[in-house]
Formats: C-alpha cells, sequence, structure tokens
C-alpha cells in the first residue's frame, strides 16, 4: 500500500493534485483574474458557538478573542484527531471543515458525524455548538483578486451545510430535553444506519476499570424547515439527550485568562485615553 499524506490546508491539496478548470477570464475592467480549481465530492461541516452575541457583550475585545480562539483551537483538535480532514476557514465564531475521500477519508460522512459527535461529548466549558453537515458535489479553488487571494471551497453543500448549522430542534414538550444537535439533509441518511454511526463507546475510569457507556444520541424523524433563499429542506437531526455540567463556561473562562495575561504583562493599553484595560481582579 502506498504513502498516504495528508493535506494540512486546501492550498496544499490544490498543488499536489490536477486542477479541473485552470484558465482566466477578463473582468469586465481590462484585467484578468484566475479561474483554477478541482472539483471534488465532499462532506461539509460548519459548527458556531451557541449565543455568541450574549455571551460576548460583556466582554473586552481581548476576552472575546480569547474566548473564540479556545473554541477553534478545543473544535479543531477534536476534528483533527484521527480524521482526514481540513479546516478550510475561520469566519467570526464559526469554522468549517471539509471531509472528501481525495483528502483520504473512507466515508466522509460518517467522518464528518463522528466528528460532531465528539464536539459535543467533549465540550468541556458548553460551547452548545451549532452543527450542520451536508455532502455533495464542490470545487475547492482559489477566490480573490491579485491583491489577495484566499483557497475554499464553493457548492451547494456549503451553503445547505451552514443554513443546517441555523437550524434549532423543535420541542415536542417541556420534558423533550436535549443539549445538541447535527442537523443533516433527510437524504444524507438514505440506507444508513444510526447504531452503526452513533455505536457505544467504552470509558476507562482512573481505577482501570471500563465501562461501556449508552448512546445519549437519538435519530429523530424527518421534518420540513424553510431555508433563506433556497426551498424548504427536509432535514433530519441527531439530537444528544445528555446534560454536562461543566466545571465553568466559557466566559468566565476567558475573563480568567484574560487576568493571567495583565498579570503576565502581556496586555498594552490602546493609546486613546478613552479606553482603559479592565483592573486586574483582586488575588485569591
Amino acid at each position: 500500500m502506498g504513502v498516504q499524506y495528508r493535506f494540512n490546508s486546501l492550498e496544499d491539496f490544490l498543488v499536489s493534485t490536477t486542477l479541473t478548470v485552470d484558465g482566466q477570464l477578463d473582468d469586465g475592467w481590462g484585467a484578468l483574474f484566475p479561474v483554477k480549481g478541482r472539483e471534488i465530492d465532499a462532506t461539509v461541516l460548519f459548527a458556531d458557538i451557541a449565543g455568541f452575541s450574549a455571551r460576548t457583550k460583556n466582554l473586552s475585545p481581548a476576552e472575546t478573542l480569547i474566548l473564540v480562539n479556545h473554541f477553534f483551537c478545543w473544535m479543531t483538535a477534536e476534528a483533527l484527531r484521527g480524521k482526514s480532514a481540513i479546516v478550510d476557514k475561520y469566519i467570526g465564531d464559526e469554522m468549517m471543515i471539509v471531509f472528501s475521500k481525495e483528502f483520504g477519508s473512507v466515508d466522509p460522512f460518517a467522518d464528518a458525524l463522528d466528528v460532531g459527535r465528539r464536539m459535543a461529548d467533549r465540550d468541556v466549558l458548553c460551547y452548545g455548538p451549532h452543527i450542520g453537515i451536508a455532502s455533495g458535489r464542490v470545487i475547492v479553488g482559489y477566490a480573490g483578486t491579485p491583491v489577495k487571494y484566499n483557497c475554499s471551497v464553493f457548492g451547494a453543500p456549503v451553503t445547505i451545510a451552514a443554513r443546517c448549522a441555523g437550524v434549532r430542534y423543535k420541542m415536542k414538550s417541556e420534558t423533550d430535553l436535549w443539549s445538541c444537535s447535527i442537523v443533516t439533509p433527510a437524504s444524507e441518511w438514505d440506507g444508513r444506519d444510526f447504531a452503526t454511526l452513533f455505536p457505544s463507546r467504552k470509558v476507562q475510569f482512573p481505577d482501570d476499570k471500563i465501562q461501556e457507556q449508552p448512546v445519549s444520541w437519538e435519530l429523530v424523524e424527518p421534518r420540513s424547515v424553510p431555508i433563506k433563499n433556497l426551498p424548504d429542506l427536509i432535514i433530519r437531526e441527531v439530537v444528544n439527550r445528555a446534560f454536562y455540567m461543566p466545571p465553568g463556561d466559557p466566559e468566565g473562562w476567558a475573563r480568567a485568562a484574560f487576568q493571567k495575561l495583565l498579570r503576565a504583562g502581556c496586555y498594552r493599553a490602546p493609546a486613546s485615553p478613552d479606553v482603559q484595560p479592565p483592573p486586574p481582579s483582586p488575588a485569591t
């Protein structure tokens, strides 16, 4: 069996393979812009922070940066651990991850589900990520101008995955509780077995005892939801019925981390006299 190289970025993938399209077009102003990319079948996962605006309204800009970067680092670690996935981009509080057989994934949709499950199961600070997944034909290509180019993924699955991440589970009663959901087009589940994709897992305790944990996730029946600028979509949700009692919260952790930077002299107050750094927390 040949060596399977792992691509660390979409740019690495493009320069290592044959392009589907490789040309130039006139932008209408006499300048040329490139059209370079490779079409692939892929699964796209979007994840963002639940209630981001409300959570950060009382945080300073530096504290918000800490909160967002901690989320990205934590979720990226889960996404890349043992998976042939590529993180496409971080936008605001959102991250986009791409899975494809051309990146080394045997079953891109199954890998995306597993990553989404791990993001929720190991959400120790209760970020409550909203997760959307969609599969189909996309193109990995360069976008921009000679001023600046970015490499990204384009196609309907990107839009649908992002829209799915914005869908909220509809509770049927006050006792219909949930902590996180993974939303996909219902067609993704055709011919799929839930028990195979969401198997029970074994946990090893400090005394080396190994215990099999019951599956806390449930595949909900299909329903139709409105999708912005698109026809209504039949979706299926995988809902996590388990709740975790985290030792803290992202906002508190971000404030504490910023205080640590203050004490270490890693924060310089802005030049404006109207903007002052928050006072350090009292010593404990």
